[in-house]
């Protein structure tokens, strides 16, 4: 991604333009996972949308593999906030669905759906449909749908956002399993910024609107990894890092600092 800014609204009908997105670039690596954080309306969501294609950029482009991204694709899955998947299909069908739209037959399909439902934990459950399934469950189905195409990218906008605290952290765990077996490039996008230290090898921190990259935080933990690394005094000093960036955008600036609900102090920078 490469000097990409986004405007909603037009001037010339009457319309205040409104600019998401200002100049942002940034690069991902093979098999990297990479997180954006950042002030709630910064963008986040606006920059995946435009990666996955469901958006144009105002200015900039968007490469994949070397070739420009000029609308939606199989090489670029998205697993959204709400699972999005067919009531009236099985687990399996759901998760087949993209290959069966392509004409796969079920000799290839039906073993490559074993294999990310096994990945996914979900053994036993493909036959079931989307209500009897819990929350985390559904969120499963959408990894393993996304994963079984083989996609380039895997898009992540804030999966485990509606899922409870344990959960969240096992759905975490999963997600970095995964990778350790597939090795997807996957980006994630979090307002969490402990889910974002733990999964990343690369942060980076968005200013609020108009969104930019204010700052890229590097993640050196191996990986896979566990919950236990969130305890340790490296994992802390990261989080704390993007923490200051954050709030630092959320207040206006360095030197404002938080001395009660309503009231702000500035101090010398």
């Amino acid at each position: 991604m490469t000097e990409v800014s986004k405007a909603f609204g037009s001037p010339a009908r009457g319309n205040r333009e409104i600019v998401a997105l200002d100049r942002v670039s940034l690069a991902m690596s093979d098999q990297e996972i990479v997180c954006l954080v950042g002030p709630s309306g910064c963008g986040k969501t606006t920059l995946l949308n435009i990666i996955a294609g469901f958006e144009f950029p105002s200015a900039g482009r968007v490469t994949v593999d070397g070739a420009e991204v000029r609308g939606a694709g199989p090489d670029r899955m998205v697993v959204f906030q709400s699972p999005a998947l067919f009531p009236w299909m099985t687990v399996v069908e759901n998760v087949t669905f993209g290959l069966r739209k392509r004409g796969v037959g079920p000799s290839q399909y039906l073993p490559e759906a074993a294999r990310y439902v096994h990945a996914v934990g979900l053994d036993g459950f493909g036959d079931h449909y989307p209500y009897q399934l819990s929350g985390g469950m559904k969120q499963r189905v959408q990894i393993a749908r996304a994963l079984v195409n083989r996609p380039e990218v895997l898009l992540m906008d804030e999966p485990f956002v509606a899922l409870d605290f344990q959960t969240r952290v096992s759905m975490q765990e999963l997600l970095l399993r995964i990778w350790y077996e597939f090795h997807p490039t996957i980006l994630f996008i979090t307002h969490d910024v402990e889910e974002a230290v733990f999964l990343a090898d690369r942060v980076y921190v968005m200013t609020k609107r108009p969104g930019r990259i204010k700052e890229e935080v590097f993640v050196a933990f191996p990986k896979p990894r566990t919950v236990d690394v969130v305890t340790t005094s490296e994992f802390v000093a990261i989080k704390d890092r993007v923490l200051h960036l954050i709030r630092e955008e959320m207040l206006g600036g360095p030197g404002i600092e938080v001395v009660d609900a309503g009231e702000q102090r500035h101090e010398p920078a």
